[in-house]
């Protein structure tokens, strides 16, 4: 099995690295292409309006100045050589990406790119880092014997696993849910104003660590008592009870102002 390697943390995060060692427990048929510097909360951002730099620092290790939905399209279109990756693999994250920050993380957006382009993609992420942090040891311990169980069994064209490893030691993670996707009932962005040495207003924007109460069978509920959650996503945000609804009164001739 051919694997791609990206993240958003940066081709020398620490996790990229606990991502090699998980990737060799399953091919050595390894590849990387990672952005050069942090590019965490970057989502899909394609990089359009000016050139993307590409550096080589071994025959398959390549780092660039793009994001991690470039990384994934150059890796596949470009970089690679031979072949085309039969899996891309995303992280392993500095932190978990639940619920709605699924949709602004660049982790989750590396394995989305992958799907778009054909490839199976997986997100991998370690929650603790505010917390307490435990290292990957987690995600090293399980996420081999998991992304082999995914491969065998597979999985829809147009969804993408979202992996997230809870902070607990290895002993204690004894369970495995598959759930759905969150969404939390507190209010966790923050922004901070600050002033710099000429007066001038600058802001920080950033989370506040604070857990919400969400319901069963979610990824938030799943991490906070300890268990690995799997969820299936997709890129299809349609809600269709609105679909249905508004057809009833908005559907046919277009109204005048």
């Amino acid at each position: 099995m051919r694997i791609l390697l990206t993240n958003d943390d940066g081709i020398h995060a620490e996790g990229l690295t606990a991502l090699e060692r998980i990737a060799a427990k399953l091919t050595d048929d390894i590849w990387i292409c990672a952005p050069d510097a942090e590019r965490s909360g970057a989502g899909r951002a394609l990089t359009l309006s000016e050139p993307i730099r590409v550096r080589q620092l071994d025959a398959r290790r390549f780092s660039t100045t793009g994001t991690p939905t470039d990384c994934v399209l150059l890796g596949i279109k470009e970089l690679v050589a031979g072949k085309t990756p039969d899996l891309v693999l995303s992280g392993v994250n500095r932190g978990a990406n639940l619920a709605e920050d699924v949709t602004m993380s660049g982790t989750v957006a590396g394995a989305i790119e992958a799907m778009a382009l054909g490839v199976p993609g997986i997100a991998l992420s370690q929650m603790g880092f505010h917390e307490g942090n435990r290292g990957y040891e987690a995600a090293e311990a399980f996420a081999p014997g998991i992304i082999r169980r995914l491969v065998e069994v597979g999985w829809a064209k147009g969804v993408v696993m979202n992996i997230n490893f809870p902070d607990r030691p290895v002993a204690e993670i004894t369970e495995v849910e598959v759930t759905r996707q969150g969404f939390r009932d507190a209010h966790i962005r923050i922004v901070e104003k600050r002033t710099d040495l000429r007066g001038r207003d600058y802001y920080w924007m950033g989370f506040r660590q604070e857990r919400s109460k969400p319901a069963e069978g979610t990824d938030l509920r799943a991490l906070y008592d300890g268990k690995i959650s799997v969820t299936p996503l997709h890129i299809d945000l349609t809600h269709m009870p609105s679909v249905h609804s508004l057809k009833a009164t908005l559907g046919g001739a277009p109204p005048h102002a």
